[in-house]
């Protein structure tokens, strides 16, 4: 059964911009998640658990941009999460 064309997009430009914010974004925000980790454990267990886990939530990332309606608000939500998990990574101890 082919999809109802009321749901699809339109734009080329969004579903460009979707398929960025997904790969891109979902790696930048998998990445920072994953430094966010070394304040917690070890850096070492992290590296290890992060050959499977990152590309896990990369995917997951990956697949939840094409969930959200507008694409910059897969921008927005990714930035902040890149932003917040960078600034845990950065902050001195």
């Amino acid at each position: 059964m082919p999809a109802n064309k009321k749901y699809l997009t339109k734009s080329a430009w969004t579903k460009f911009s979707k398929i960025l914010a997904g790969s891109l974004g979902g790696y930048l925000v998998t990445i920072s998640f994953h430094a966010a980790l070394t304040r917690i454990f070890l850096p070492k267990d992290v590296i290890i658990t992060s050959f499977i886990t990152g590309y896990l939530l990369w995917a997951v990332l990956l697949l939840f941009a094409f969930l959200i309606r507008q694409a910059w608000k897969t921008w927005a939500l990714y930035t902040v999460l890149t932003v917040v998990f960078a600034g845990i990574y950065y902050l001195p101890i």
